[in-house]
C-alpha cells in the first residue's frame, strides 16, 4: 500500500433593506418569542432581533446539485454531463436571479487522485469557481468567464491578486497505480501522484480580473504556500530550509528566515493556527519537533517536543492543542504552553472570541469557553447544530421542532447568551449561515431569511 507523504505539497488556503415600522412585528414576534421560551427551555432573548423570511431560491436541476452562501448572495451547483452549471441569487425578498455560467466539470484521468470539491469564493470584483483543482475566475456583476486556471487559485487580502503554485517534477517519476507499489508520494498541484519529490516548485502572483501573472517565484523541491493573516496582500513560503515573507502585490521578498535542522532533521511541512506560523520537524510517524513563528516578522516565538500523529487525533481546527481527546490540553500561543485541559473526548476550534467545544461523532455543539482558561461562558445544552463556519462571524444555532421544524439563536461575541432569532415555518435540514443571513433546504427550495441581532 503506498503512503501518502504530509509534507511541502499542501494548497494553500449586506445590508438589510429598509424595514416597516417597528409596531408591525411587535405582536407576531411577541407570539413568536413565546412559542420559542417554551421550545428552549428558556434561553434569553437579549435584545430584540429581526427575523425576516426572504423566500426560497429553486433548487437547481442537474446531479450533485449544492449550493453556497457568500454575503448577500446564494450560489446553486449542478452538474449536466461534463459541465458546471451555476446560478447566483441575489438575496432580495424574494431572492433574484442574477445570472448563470457553465464552466468545465473536474475531470479526472487514470493516474490522477480527485481533491478538490465545488467551491464559489468572492475575490474584490471577481467570483472564483472550483472544480477540484481547477478554477474559473467570473465578473461577479455579469457572471461572464475572464479566465480559466488548470490549478487552484488562492486570493489575496484585497482581492487584486491571486495566487498559483506548480510543481515540476522529473519525467519518469508518475506513479503507476496499477502496481500497487509501497512508498511515499508526492503529489502535482493537479493531483498526479509521484514517486519523487519535485524537482521545484513555481509560485506565481496573479491578476485575479485578468489571469495575467504578475510575478514568479521558483522554489526548489516542494514548499508550503500560505496567505498571511491581516488585511496585506502577503504570501507565507515554507521550504525546506527557508522562510519567506512575500509582498503579494509584487512578488518582492520582504523578509527571508534560513531553517536550521534540529538535530538530523528539517522541515516537514507547516500550518497556520492561533496566529502563528507552526513548523514541524521530522517524520510525522514518528515524535518530532513544532516551531512558532510570527507570520509578520518571522520571529521565533517558542518550541515543543510533538508526538507521532494519532490514529484518532482531535479535530481542533484553528486552535492550538497537543494530546489526544482523552487528555487534550488547549496551548497558550505565547508560549506553546498547556493552558488548560479540555473536558474529555470533546473536538474544538475558536469561534468568535470563543473556544467551541462539539461532540466529535455528531458535531453538535456542548459548550462555549473562555479562551484563556476554559471556564464555561454559554451553555448550548439543546442545540443540535453550530451553522457557522467562518471562525470570525457569530455562531448561529439551530434546535429541531416538531414536524421538522426549526429554531434559530445566536450568540454574539461577548454576550455570553444565546439570543433567540426565529423559527422556520415548516420542516428544513442542511441549514448554514453568515453575518446576515440564514439557509437551509426545504420544501419549495433553499429557505432563506435575513437576521440582524
Amino acid at each position: 500500500m503506498a503512503l501518502i507523504e504530509l509534507d511541502l505539497t499542501i494548497q494553500p488556503d449586506p445590508t438589510l433593506r429598509s424595514l416597516p415600522p417597528a409596531h408591525r412585528y411587535r405582536i407576531p414576534g411577541l407570539l413568536l418569542v413565546a412559542v420559542l421560551l417554551l421550545a428552549l427551555g428558556g434561553a434569553s432573548t437579549g435584545a430584540p432581533t429581526l427575523w425576516r423570511h426572504l423566500g426560497a431560491v429553486p433548487p437547481p436541476g442537474g446531479t450533485e446539485t449544492q449550493s453556497r452562501l457568500v454575503g448577500d448572495r446564494v450560489y446553486t451547483m449542478a452538474s449536466a454531463g461534463a459541465e458546471r452549471i451555476t446560478t447566483a441569487w441575489q438575496l432580495d425578498s424574494p431572492p433574484r436571479r442574477l445570472w448563470t455560467v457553465r464552466f468545465p466539470a473536474q475531470v479526472t484521468g487514470p493516474d490522477d487522485v480527485g481533491f478538490g470539491g465545488v467551491e464559489a469564493r468572492p475575490a474584490g470584483d471577481m467570483l472564483l469557481l472550483s472544480d477540484g483543482p481547477a478554477t474559473t475566475v467570473v465578473d461577479a456583476a455579469t457572471g461572464g468567464i475572464r479566465w480559466r486556471s488548470p490549478v487552484g487559485v488562492t486570493p489575496l487580502a484585497g482581492g487584486r491578486i491571486g495566487v498559483t503554485q506548480t510543481q515540476v517534477f522529473r519525467p519518469g517519476t508518475v506513479y503507476d497505480q496499477d502496481s500497487g507499489e509501497p512508498g511515499l508520494l508526492y503529489f502535482s498541484s493537479t493531483g498526479e501522484p509521484h514517486v519523487e519529490p519535485p524537482v521545484r516548485t513555481e509560485i506565481r502572483g496573479v491578476d485575479l480580473r485578468t489571469g495575467a501573472t504578475v510575478w514568479t517565484d521558483a522554489v526548489g523541491g516542494s514548499v508550503n504556500v500560505f496567505t498571511a493573516p491581516g488585511d496585506a496582500a502577503t504570501v507565507l513560503v515554507l521550504a525546506s530550509d527557508r522562510l519567506e515573507r512575500i509582498d503579494g502585490d509584487t512578488g518582492e521578498v520582504g523578509r527571508t528566515l534560513r531553517l536550521p535542522k534540529i538535530g538530523d532533521s528539517g522541515p516537514a511541512g507547516g500550518s497556520l493556527a492561533d496566529g502563528l506560523l507552526l513548523v514541524r520537524y521530522g517524520d510525522y510517524a514518528f515524535d518530532g519537533q513544532e516551531v512558532a513563528y510570527a507570520p509578520d516578522t518571522l520571529a521565533k516565538r517558542w518550541q515543543r517536543s510533538v508526538p507521532e500523529v494519532l490514529l484518532d487525533p482531535p479535530d481542533c481546527a484553528n486552535l492550538l492543542c497537543a494530546g489526544p481527546r482523552a487528555a487534550l490540553d488547549v496551548l497558550d500561543p505565547a508560549t506553546g504552553r498547556a493552558a488548560w485541559r479540555a473536558p474529555a473526548e470533546v473536538d474544538l476550534g475558536e469561534h468568535d472570541g470563543y473556544v467551541l467545544e462539539k461532540e466529535p461523532d455528531t458535531g453538535a455543539p456542548l459548550r462555549l469557553v473562555d479562551r484563556a482558561t476554559g471556564a464555561a461562558r454559554v451553555d448550548l445544552t439543546g442545540w443540535d447544530a453550530g451553522l457557522t463556519a467562518d471562525q470570525s462571524l457569530p455562531l448561529v444555532l439551530r434546535r429541531s421542532l416538531e414536524a421538522g421544524k426549526s429554531a434559530f439563536g445566536v450568540v454574539l461575541a461577548g454576550k455570553d447568551q444565546v439570543q433567540l432569532l426565529g423559527a422556520s415555518t415548516g420542516p428544513v435540514s442542511d441549514c448554514t449561515s453568515d453575518r446576515h443571513y440564514v439557509m437551509c433546504r426545504g420544501n419549495e427550495g433553499l429557505e432563506v431569511w435575513a437576521y440582524s441581532p
